[in-house]
């Protein structure tokens, strides 16, 4: 069965497709800051920051799924975050393709996450498809800029990117934070409540990936975006819905989250939908198409 060599394999949408990808046969391995080359899921080292990695990562590996990225949410979007968040997407990306060019080890493939923000944190009533441009906002600049360097492996081997929306998952992303609130009966919308949120459940984008690894005729970027994707308003009250709680607060002015989050607040103000036709037309099915049901299997 084939190798395949994830980075931030330990992250959310990683661990998940760890699992799924061992139990389907596939040999798997990581790259890591902390290498240990005898463990089930052997780990080699890298370091982004030193520009450092082990060239025998690269050796015997058909496929590369490049997850790595510091997180988008978890900080104010200052000068050096936002070179942090280059650098672990978009460097990362460069760093293993150098490693490769310089040790003449390719891949079959590279199927790199890329985000479903590429259009720009905006609202309109345009639904996105991969034709469309990118964004010129900071998280619109910050994924072309992680997909240009997905792209720069073209040469070597068939490239993938896989746009994503938030993802739907119990054990971590953004589900908890949303549900916490909603728990107490504090689900309230955020600004107007009209940014569109489109979503994926964590089977499905998992569920993805291995559709990517599996299909050789796939090329270039795809929404992976379930089909249902509400306003920030009607997700609120499905939520609530899901834990038996009411949703009857009024919207957080968006004036306060602004001043708390700064530029970051445009993801949670902002939103649009994006069209996921072209992944279906390859052949994937969604198995959670409606947010009620993601929620009812997530949050039981």
């Amino acid at each position: 069965m084939a190798t395949v060599l994830i980075t931030g394999g330990s992250g959310l949408i990683g661990t998940h497709l760890t699992q799924l990808l061992l139990a389907e046969g596939f040999q798997v391995r990581h790259l890591s800051r902390t290498p240990r080359l005898g463990a089930p899921v052997p780990r080699f080292a890298w370091d982004i920051a030193r520009g450092t990695v082990d060239p025998a990562a690269l050796q015997g590996v058909d496929h590369v799924i490049h997850l790595s990225g510091a997180s988008i949410a978890q900080k104010r979007w200052t000068a050096g975050r936002m070179r942090e968040l280059h650098a672990s997407r978009s460097g990362a990306a460069d760093l293993l393709r150098k490693a490769a060019e310089q040790t003449g080890t390719f891949p079959k493939s590279f199927i790199s996450a890329s985000g479903i923000n590429y259009y720009g944190a905006v609202t309109t009533q345009h639904v996105f498809t991969e034709s469309d441009g990118p964004g010129s906002d900071a998280i619109g600049r910050l994924t072309q800029a992680w997909e240009a360097a997905a792209d720069a492996w073209a040469p070597h081997c068939r490239v993938v990117k896989l746009r994503t929306p938030i993802v739907l998952a119990r054990d971590g992303g953004a589900l908890p934070k949303l549900a916490l609130p909603a728990r107490w009966g504090l689900a309230a919308p955020l600004g107007n409540g009209t940014q569109w949120m489109p979503w994926v459940h964590i089977a499905d984008i998992t569920q993805a990936y291995l559709h990517a690894l599996r299909h050789a005729d796939l090329h270039g970027a795809y929404n992976v975006a379930a089909p249902e994707q509400p306003d920030n308003r009607a997700f609120t009250r499905v939520l609530a819905m899901a834990l038996h709680r009411p949703a009857f607060l009024p919207a957080l002015p968006r004036f306060l989250l602004r001043a708390a989050l700064g530029e970051m607040s445009s993801l949670l103000l902002e939103g649009a939908r994006a069209s996921n036709a072209k992944l279906v037309g390859s052949g994937f099915a969604f198995r959670y198409a409606r947010l009620e049901g993601a929620l009812k299997d997530l949050l039981s």
